[in-house]
C-alpha cells in the first residue's frame, strides 16, 4: 500500500511540473477571468529565445489585466507550486509580463496586443489556441 501511495504522489509531482500542465493552468486562469484570444507559442525550436513558451492573452481594461495576472499567480502557486520569478508592467496595466523561467506570460490590453503583434514576431513557433470549451 505504501508503494502505491508513493507512486501516486510521484505521478502528481511529475504532472505539476510538466510544461503542458503549467501552460494549461495559465490558460485556464486567463479564461476564468474572461481573457480574449488565449494562445501559447512553443519557442523551443527557435533556438534564440530565453524561454520555452509564451502564453498570451488580452483584456478590455487595465482592471481586467490585473485580475487576470492575479489569477494566474494564484493558480500557478496552487496547482503547480510555482511562483513568478520576475514581473514587469503591473504599474501601468497595459502589458504585463510574468516570468516563470521556462514559460513567459504576456497579458495585454487589446489595443496594445494589436499594436505589438507578438505572435507575428514569432510566426515560426507552434501555436495553440485555448477557449472556454477546452477541457483543462
Amino acid at each position: 500500500m505504501a508503494g502505491y501511495l508513493f507512486i501516486f504522489a510521484f505521478a502528481n509531482i511529475i504532472k505539476m511540473r510538466s510544461d503542458n500542465y503549467q501552460i494549461r493552468t495559465v490558460a485556464r486562469a486567463m479564461l476564468d477571468k474572461k481573457a480574449a484570444r488565449v494562445v501559447s507559442l512553443d519557442l523551443r525550436k527557435s533556438g534564440s529565445c530565453i524561454c520555452d513558451y509564451f502564453v498570451i492573452c488580452d483584456a478590455e481594461s487595465a482592471t481586467q489585466v490585473q485580475a487576470i495576472c492575479d489569477n494566474i499567480e494564484e493558480r500557478m502557486l496552487e496547482k503547480c507550486e510555482r511562483r513568478v520569478s520576475r514581473q514587469q508592467g503591473r504599474e501601468n496595466g497595459f502589458w504585463v509580463i510574468l516570468d516563470y523561467s521556462n514559460i513567459v506570460v504576456h497579458v495585454f490590453l487589446t489595443q496594445y496586443r494589436d499594436f505589438y503583434r507578438l505572435e507575428e514576431l514569432w510566426a515560426d513557433a507552434k501555436k495553440k489556441t485555448y477557449s472556454d470549451g477546452d477541457e483543462q
